[in-house]
């Protein structure tokens, strides 16, 4: 199941695709302006966003640039223009995908599940640099200064989805979701052992952190050392 964010002025689409995309088995979140958009997006971190162009607080490419800068979730466009001009200004501006209004649940559906696709297997392949530190999913060995670190399976998925996402503060819920494939609902401690263990690991601690970085209330932040 993934988490899904939509956002969309008008609300009666907003209703039929919400209600479209949760029979197809996504959880769906809706904003009707930018900067509800831009909140729920930054508060929930959804692994995909379907954004409307046409939002009535700001244009939905200014907010698309707003994305970018913050955050690589994949971003697909629901757009009324359809102009090869206006479909190259979108991808460079950083989407992922578009489609053209008017369409249904299920071709967006599709649409959802391509770029995800796409979207995992780049990062499940890549191998991911923050200073020191390097990552390979594909041997699944991590080094430190080029000295290699002894990670449990758990630990190394752990250091690979925060060192995916360089900079980015990452939530609690998120880690759950993604590193445990378990719903949120009280194991936190279970993430902050495996930080804690992670943070020996990288010869580190809390309170004085080189690359692991707690942001008090939100989650952690995995960094290059300053």
């Amino acid at each position: 199941m993934s988490n899904v964010l939509l956002i969309e002025d008008d609300a009666a689409i907003r209703t039929s695709l919400t209600r479209g995309l949760r029979d197809r088995g996504h959880a769906v979140s809706s904003a009707p302006t930018a900067l509800d958009g831009l909140r729920l997006a930054v508060e929930e971190r959804p692994d995909l966003i379907v954004l409307d162009l046409g939002l009535p607080d700001m244009d939905g490419l200014d907010l698309l640039r707003m994305l970018r800068a913050v955050s690589h979730v994949p971003v697909i466009v629901a757009t009324a223009r359809d102009g090869d001009a206006e479909m190259v200004k979108l991808l460079d501006a950083g989407a992922d995908d578009y489609v053209v209004k008017p369409f249904s649940a299920a071709q967006l559906d599709a649409r959802i599940r391509a770029v995800l696709r796409r979207s995992g297997e780049n990062r499940a392949d890549s191998s991911v640099t923050v200073g020191g530190l390097r990552v390979d999913p594909r041997t699944r060995e991590a080094t430190l200064d080029g000295a290699a670190l002894d990670l449990s399976p758990r630990e190394f998925d752990l250091l690979h989805y925060l060192a995916a996402r360089p900079g980015e503060v990452v939530t609690k819920r998120e880690l759950l979701t993604h590193v445990w494939q378990v719903p949120y609902g009280g194991a936190d401690k279970t993430v902050d052992v495996h930080l804690s263990w992670l943070r020996r690991k990288l010869g580190e601690t809390s309170a004085a952190p080189r690359y692991l970085h707690t942001v008090r209330g939100v989650g952690v932040r995995l960094a290059e050392p300053s």
